[in-house]
């Protein structure tokens, strides 16, 4: 990819309940609360990155809909957060319809990158873009990925959980193949994990197994506190920074702020 700043992030697995906003929400405050500048990108038609950051629906007056079909730049979607530093391209329900709109266009794989390009080159302010998915392999998701430098995968501590990574990572060799060869895979968080409970334990082994080096070591603990915040539209680290689950996410952007360096490094 011809970008070279903001590091393009996009958080995805075609599971639903994994914590991919969860996990978006509460990384992009990380890295804004340790000094850099955020922009997510809430492509998922629920809208939850964005209810999740106490963006009100009646704030949405431009979303990542007009972003789509070209009707709006991310510039003008963009809506500041409570949290210094971050800000949200808020979601509509409009989304659901956005595959009909495009999906006969040249250009439909593309028009998330190109946004994105347009953005960082009027704005050199922010230092990274994450893009919350929606729960499936669709062209939204597809978007996602031919705009992105690396893919970070949430995985939630259970039986299935290998599974779906494996049907992920086939989508993500076929993006390389086709739409974008420099896109890699940043790493896989596992989530929601429960001490207590014999099969998560087996579930990171076998996934550590699996992926190596890849599996961030920091795990997301199961924290009813994270389950809480975004009923209050507020990331968990602000609803509660000495909870678990806000020392987790802090862990998790310096480790990824740590394999960036390595990576610009090498």
């Amino acid at each position: 990819m011809t970008l070279t700043a903001p590091r393009v992030l996009t958080i995805a697995n075609q599971k639903g309940g994994v914590g991919k906003t969860t996990t978006a929400i509460n990384l992009g405050t990380a890295l804004a609360a340790i000094g850099e500048r955020v922009l997510i990108i809430d492509l998922d038609p629920q809208g939850n990155a964005s209810t999740g950051l106490g963006i009100d629906r009646r704030q949405r007056t431009v979303s990542t809909f007009d972003v789509m079909i070209g009707e709006a730049g991310l510039a003008a979607a963009a809506v500041e957060t409570l949290v210094p530093n971050l800000a949200i391209a808020p979601s509509t329900l409009d989304l659901l319809g956005v595959e009909l709109q495009i999906s006969s266009e040249r250009d439909r794989a593309f028009r998330l990158r190109r946004a994105i390009e347009d953005f960082a080159a009027a704005d050199q302010s922010y230092s990274y873009v994450l893009i919350d998915c929606p729960p499936s392999l669709n062209l939204l998701t597809i978007n996602a990925m031919t705009a992105s430098h690396a893919i970070l995968v949430p995985l939630q501590c259970e039986f299935f959980a290998l599974e779906g990574l494996s049907q992920l990572l086939k989508t993500v060799e076929q993006v390389r193949a086709t739409l974008n060869p420099d896109l890699s895979i940043h790493g896989v968080v596992l989530t929601m994990y429960d001490a207590r409970n014999n099969l998560a334990a087996q579930v990171v082994e076998d996934v550590r197994r699996h992926m190596g080096e890849k599996v961030y070591n920091t795990i997301i603990p199961r924290n009813v506190r994270v389950s809480e915040a975004p009923s209050h539209g507020k990331p968990v680290l602000l609803y509660d920074l000495k909870c678990n689950g806000s020392q987790a996410y802090l862990r998790l952007a310096s480790e990824i702020i740590a394999r960036e360096r390595a990576l610009h490094a090498a």
